[in-house]
Parts: C-alpha cells; sequence; structure tokens
C-alpha cells in the first residue's frame, strides 16, 4: 500500500511572482495625501511665496514692484557668504563631537554588554530631556555681565560665540547621534558587519548638523547680537530675521533666505540619496533578545575594562552638559521674578507648550500615515521609497527660512498677538515621515503583510518622534516673538528673552525656570528614558538587502514559506 508524500519544504516563492493588489497600492497612494496636503502648506507654498518676494522691491506690504536680481546683489553685499563660512564654523565642534566622539562612546558601550548599553540610553536621556537653549544661554550671559567676563570674552566673539554654541549642545549631539550609532550596532548575529551602517549613520548626522549650523539664531541673537562690528557673528536666519522685521528691507530678507533654502535642500537631497543608495532601514529585533543576539553579546559583556571605559565617557557627557547648564540649573526654581505686569505663568505656560502640542500632533500623525502608505503598503512595489524625493528639499527646514512668507500669512488671516497664531507654521514632520517610511520598509521586509506583526512595533515611533519635536518648538523663541503682540502673547523662551533684554543687559536673577520647568523636565527625563530604553533599543539601523529575503511588490502578501504535497 502506498504511503502518503511527506510535507517538503520549498524555497520561498520569489517577489515577482507575487500577485499585485491595485486596491492595497491605492490605499497606500490615497494614505500619502494628507502629507501632501500639509506638505504644500506648511512647505511648497512658503517657498514659492519667499522667493517670489525676494524679486520685489523692500516694504512691509507686497507692492508688485519688481526690483530684479538688486535684493540678491545686496544680501551677497551684506556677507552671505561670510554668513554661511561662520555657520559652517559653529558645527566644526558639534560635527567632531557626531562623528568621533559619539561613535566611540556607542561602540564601548554595545562592546561592554547588555546592561551598559541599556544604562548607556538610560543616561543618554538626561541631555535631550533637558534641551533647553535660550535658558542656558542667557544664563551664561548674565553671569558673564555679573562677573565681567563678557566684556572679555566679546573681544573674540566668533571664538566665544562658537565654544557657547559647542558648549549648549554637545551632550544633545552625543545624545543624538549615540542613540543611532548604537541601533546601527545592533546585531542579528555573531557575524554581522555593522561598518556600512555606521557610515550611512555619520553620513546623515554629518548633514543634519551643518543644516541645524546654517539655521541658527538663539546663540547670535542672544550673546552677540550678530556683532560686535569688523567681527560679525550672524547667521544666514539671524539675518534674515533682522534685515526684514527691523529694517523692513522684505525683499531683501526674502532673498537671503531663498539662498539658504537652496543650501538646505542641496543637504535634504543628498541624505535622500544616500537613503536610496544604501537602501536604509529601520527594523524591530523583538522585544526580546533571540539567541544569535546573546551569543554576539556574550563574550564581550564580561569586559570590566569597556564597562570602565563606557561610565569615563558618560560621567564626561554628563559634566559636560551640567557645566555648560549651571547657570540655568541654579535659577530653575525661578519662576516669576521678573514677569511684566499683568502677564501671568500660567498664561506663560499655555503659550509655551499648547500651541506647539498642537501642531506636533498633526505633522506627526500626517507622517505616520504616510510612512504607512509608502513603506508598508509599497504603491510603488520596489521603488516606493521614490515618494520620499519630492519631500527631500525640506527634510531638514526650519521655521526660519520660512519664517517671513509664514508671518505674512499669519499676518493675513488677522492671527498676529493671538493664541492660534502661536501655533508653529508646519504641520507636517518631514524628518517623522523619512522615520516611519524607513521602520515600515524594515518591518515589510521582514514581517510582510499589514497585520499586528506590523502596525503593533510602529506604534512607540510616535512618541519618539512627538516627543523632540514639541519640546524643540516649545524651546524656540523665533516664532513667538515675530507673531506677539505684547508680553502676554509670547512663550516663555521669549518672554525671558525679552526681560534679559530690558533689565540693563540681562544681568541678574531672571525667571530662567519658566522656559523648562521642573516638572516638564521630570516628565521629559522619564518618557525619553522609557522610550530609549524600552523601545529605541529594540530597534536596528540596516543598510542593503534584507537577509533572506527581498522586497515585495506593491500589495505582495508575506512570502510562502512551506508547501505540501
Amino acid at each position: 500500500m502506498s504511503q502518503p508524500a511527506a510535507p517538503q519544504a520549498t524555497a520561498p516563492v520569489p517577489p515577482h511572482t507575487q500577485p499585485y493588489r491595485p486596491a492595497r497600492a491605492l490605499i497606500g497612494l490615497a494614505l500619502v495625501v494628507p502629507a501632501v496636503i500639509a506638505w504644500v502648506w506648511s512647505y511648497v507654498l512658503p517657498t514659492f511665496s519667499t522667493v517670489t518676494r525676494s524679486f520685489q522691491a523692500d516694504g512691509p506690504r507686497r507692492s508688485g514692484e519688481s526690483a530684479g536680481t538688486a535684493n540678491y546683489e545686496a544680501a551677497f553685499t551684506s556677507g552671505f557668504a561670510g554668513q554661511v563660512g561662520f555657520a559652517v564654523l559653529l558645527a566644526l565642534i558639534p560635527l567632531a563631537v557626531a562623528l568621533l566622539a559619539a561613535p566611540l562612546l556607542a561602540v564601548l558601550a554595545d562592546r561592554a554588554g547588555r546592561v551598559t548599553r541599556l544604562v548607556t540610553r538610560g543616561v543618554l536621556a538626561l541631555p535631550l530631556a533637558a534641551y533647553a537653549p535660550v535658558a542656558v544661554l542667557l544664563g551664561m550671559r548674565a553671569e558673564g555681565i555679573e562677573d565681567g567676563s563678557l566684556v572679555q570674552d566679546l573681544r573674540s566673539p566668533r571664538v566665544f560665540l562658537a565654544s557657547a554654541t559647542a558648549q549648549v549642545t554637545a551632550g544633545l549631539v552625543v545624545a543624538v547621534a549615540a542613540t543611532l550609532y548604537l541601533s546601527a550596532l545592533r546585531r542579528r548575529d555573531p557575524d554581522h558587519r555593522p561598518a556600512p551602517a555606521m557610515l550611512t549613520v555619520g553620513g546623515l548626522l554629518g548633514l543634519g548638523v551643518l543644516a541645524a549650523a546654517l539655521q541658527t539664531y538663539a546663540a547670535p541673537a542672544i550673546l552677540t547680537g550678530g556683532g560686535p562690528r569688523g567681527a560679525s557673528t550672524a547667521t544666514p536666519v539671524f539675518t534674515a530675521v533682522q534685515t526684514t522685521f527691523r529694517t523692513m528691507r522684505f525683499g531683501v530678507g526674502s532673498a537671503t533666505s531663498t539662498l539658504l533654502l537652496v543650501l538646505l535642500g542641496l543637504l535634504g537631497l543628498a541624505a535622500v540619496a544616500l537613503i536610496l543608495a544604501t537602501r536604509l532601514r529601520i527594523e524591530f529585533d523583538g522585544w526580546r533578545d533571540g539567541p544569535a543576539v546573546r551569543e554576539a553579546e556574550s563574550f564581550t559583556g564580561r569586559r570590566p575594562l569597556l564597562v570602565g571605559l563606557t561610565a569615563a565617557a558618560l560621567v564626561v557627557v554628563l559634566g559636560v552638559t551640567a557645566w555648560a547648564s549651571l547657570p540655568w540649573l541654579r535659577n530653575l526654581s525661578s519662576d516669576a521674578g521678573r514677569l511684566p505686569n499683568g502677564v501671568e505663568t500660567s498664561t506663560v505656560f499655555a503659550n509655551t507648550w499648547v500651541p506647539p502640542l498642537m501642531s506636533t500632533l498633526v505633522a506627526v500623525t500626517v507622517a505616520a500615515l504616510a510612512g504607512f502608505g509608502i513603506g508598508a503598503l509599497r504603491p510603488l512595489g520596489r521603488w516606493s521609497e521614490l515618494l520620499l524625493v519630492p519631500f527631500a528639499p525640506w527634510l531638514f527646514v526650519g521655521v526660519g527660512p520660512l519664517a517671513i512668507a509664514a508671518f505674512e500669512r499669519t499676518r493675513e488671516l488677522g492671527q498676529l498677538g493671538l493664541f492660534l497664531g502661536l501655533v508653529p507654521p508646519v504641520w507636517l514632520s518631514v524628518p517623522a515621515l523619512f522615520a516611519f517610511t524607513l521602520l515600515f520598509r524594515g518591518r515589510h521586509a521582514r514581517a510582510g503583510g499589514t497585520g499586528r506583526a506590523l502596525l503593533l512595533p510602529a506604534l512607540p515611533m510616535l512618541a519618539v518622534t512627538a516627543l523632540p519635536t514639541w519640546l524643540a518648538h516649545a524651546q524656540s523663541p523665533l516664532w513667538a516673538t515675530l507673531v506677539s503682540r505684547g508680553p502676554d502673547s509670547l512663550t516663555a523662551p521669549a518672554l525671558v528673552e525679552m526681560v534679559a533684554a530690558r533689565s540693563f543687559g540681562g544681568g541678574g536673577e531672571l525667571p530662567l525656570g519658566l522656559v523648562l520647568p521642573l516638572p516638564m523636565l521630570l516628565l521629559f527625563v522619564v518618557l525619553f528614558v522609557a522610550l530609549l530604553v524600552g523601545y529605541l533599543d529594540r530597534l536596528a539601523v540596516r543598510v542593503g538587502r534584507p537577509s533572506g529575503t527581498d522586497e515585495q511588490p506593491a500589495g505582495a502578501d508575506e512570502p510562502v514559506r512551506k508547501v505540501t504535497a
């Protein structure tokens, strides 16, 4: 009597044989539509308005009179090239930190074992949560005025400003960069080589640091005022704002902003080219380490020298952060020392935290939907990531380069001085869009389908992208300074900066505790520690083709691993 044939394992079905589902591809494209609308409103139209304004005659109102290239000639005459050069100078130390110190710390923590790695991630949450540049800079300025060191420092203003910027940003840059490097070092098997992913992360960090330096505003505005004469410490954003809103030369300010947008657009395009060329993706390796990961860490976890070196490096990072933040931390409990008459602490708190929260929730949610549509539903199959290219020129663009156009729009809507006017004019987080797309791309390559295995590991990414966005907008004084019409319509960073400017040069006690109140600081510490240790440690940044599988075309289900006869 014949026996039934035993089941036989076969190779995975090749991706090109997977069925194409137009409905799923259409859903993917539909999920991108809200992001496109928000992108056009927040970036494309303001960019077009800024470019158009740059060719018009100066004045607070649009006259329609053509100025030709006169505004661009004035921008270069006022030193645009020198402003870019000075911004690059400000980026040198942060670049060294991001490309040398941070990867060294990440390698030490990774080789020292799981416990040391988790402790490192937890410690790095402190510089992230304590991001309060205006409070730190104002504290440094106040102490410099009191002890007379500020006069001495201003004799070499460029060196002083570069040093102060490095002090303020060092801890933050180490925290962000080391977190990404640790994800690039995460092993799937003992033979995994993380060097390509490390180099890719380093390239993206370098581009990001340069873009951030080009948009520096708070440091020259608070410490040097863009001067002194003969040694300009102005950056492109600072110059554009001063030219536009101090001298009412909207055309020249728009020309400076347009030139800056071109530079930032090139940096964004370089970043997306690097992402596409390396097939960068973010993979979720599960809530528990697998046997391969434990095997890869088993030997390195017993090296006390590496543990000691990692601990020493973390002490240095925390020491530099605490030393730079000391003038602010001393006044952390001071929240109402010099508030103008009629300004309530509760009003300042609401102005600071509620408007950026509103825009952040919308911007991140829209980015997550689009990232799911591109990375998971794959509307263009293996070419789906090309949908990121139109967004690339604005990947690194903040509020500053588009502030003139956004201000004019807010004025036309009659929202100057109103609570709604304080909402940052950004309704799509382009960095979050890239992050979600890369995460869903990694999940799709490994898990396939669109079920719980694909969606649940991506939910914490909402908090990972929303918290830094919310904190960054809340701590930026620029937008509130432009749209406010009195002290009661200012955010805490802008209000304290105004108080410092009016109090005989900013010396003495300032209500710095308003900028980042202690309860908010503790909240951010707890949330960042939870995300870094509990979630980001599960994410891996990888490049190249996923091992053991290939990307599926649009609408394809998870490959069939076995068939039976």
